[in-house]
C-alpha cells in the first residue's frame, strides 16, 4: 500500500498533526471509538445477510475491528497516563488526519447505514473506506517515526484493512459480476458529494466566523454609539405621563 497523491502532498502537514503528544493521544481514542462502532455495524451487517460466505467475512471482519479499538485506546491511554498533569486542549485537525471514515458513531455524512444498503452498495462502501483508511495509515506510519510504538499500532491494523480492502472487492465482483464496476463508481461519487459537502460547511462556518467578526467590530460600535446619543437625550428621572394615558389601565383599549 502506498498513500494517496494527496495525502502524500501534504506529509509536511500530516507530519505536524502527530508531532503533539497530547493530540496524538486523543486522537488515537477517537479512532478506537470508531473502530469499536463499525464492529457494532458490521456485526449487524453479518446478522442481516442471508449469504453464509459474506455472514463469515462480516463476524471476521467486526472482530478485527474490535481488535483496532482495543489497541488504538491502549495506546491512546499509554500516551496519556505518561502526560498526567501536562494535557493541554489543542486543534486536533480531523479533518486533515481522519481516521476509518465510514463508520463514524456521531451521525455525520460518513455513517455506515447497513439497513438501508444492498449488499453490494454495502460491500463498495467498505471497499472504499477500507482503501482509503489503508492508504492514511501507511502515511500515519511513516510520520511517526520518533514514536515507534505508535508506529507499531499502525503498522498491525494496517495488515487487518489490507485485507478487508481486499474481501470486499473480491465479494462484490461475487454477489454482483454484472455491476460491480457500476457499484463502485456510485459509490467513489457518493464519497465525492460528502468530501464536497464536507468543504462546503467548513468554507460555511469560516465565512460566517469572518462575517461576525466584521460586524462586531465595524457595524456594532455605530449602533452603540447612537444609542447613546439616544439615551442622552431622554429626561433624566420620573417624568409626567400624558392625560390620555392616565386611564390605560382601566381599560383593554
Amino acid at each position: 500500500m502506498r498513500p494517496s497523491r494527496r495525502d502524500r502532498a501534504l506529509t509536511p502537514l500530516h507530519r505536524w498533526v502527530w508531532r503533539d503528544v497530547d493530540r496524538r493521544a486523543r486522537k488515537l481514542i477517537r479512532f478506537a471509538e470508531t473502530e469499536a462502532e463499525g464492529g457494532r455495524h458490521l456485526a449487524h451487517a453479518a446478522e442481516l445477510t442471508a449469504d453464509p460466505l459474506l455472514r463469515r467475512l462480516f463476524l471476521r471482519h467486526a472482530l478485527d475491528e474490535e481488535r483496532h479499538a482495543a489497541l488504538f485506546r491502549s495506546r491512546g491511554q499509554t500516551l496519556r497516563r505518561g502526560r498526567a498533569g501536562r494535557t493541554t486542549p489543542g486543534f486536533d485537525a480531523d479533518w486533515l488526519a481522519p481516521g476509518e471514515r465510514g463508520l463514524a458513531s456521531d451521525g455525520g455524512l460518513d455513517r455506515l447505514q447497513v439497513g438501508e444498503m444492498s449488499e453490494p452498495s454495502l460491500l463498495a462502501f467498505l471497499h472504499l473506506s477500507e482503501k482509503a483508511a489503508a492508504q492514511r495509515f501507511v502515511l500515519y506510519r511513516e510520520v511517526l517515526q520518533g514514536d515507534p510504538e505508535t508506529g507499531a499500532v499502525f503498522a498491525d491494523v494496517l495488515r487487518d484493512e489490507v485485507f478487508h480492502m481486499t474481501y470486499t472487492r473480491a465479494q462484490l465482483g461475487r454477489v454482483a459480476p454484472a455491476r460491480n464496476r457500476r457499484t463502485l463508481w456510485r459509490a467513489r461519487a457518493g464519497r465525492l458529494w460528502r468530501a464536497y459537502l464536507r468543504l462546503a460547511g467548513a468554507l460555511a462556518g469560516l465565512l460566517g466566523g469572518v462575517v461576525l467578526t466584521v460586524q462586531y467590530f465595524l457595524l456594532l460600535p455605530w449602533f452603540a454609539l447612537a444609542a447613546k446619543r439616544a439615551a442622552r437625550r431622554e429626561p433624566a428621572g420620573w417624568h409626567a405621563c400624558p392625560a390620555a394615558v392616565k386611564g390605560a389601565l382601566e381599560s383593554q383599549y
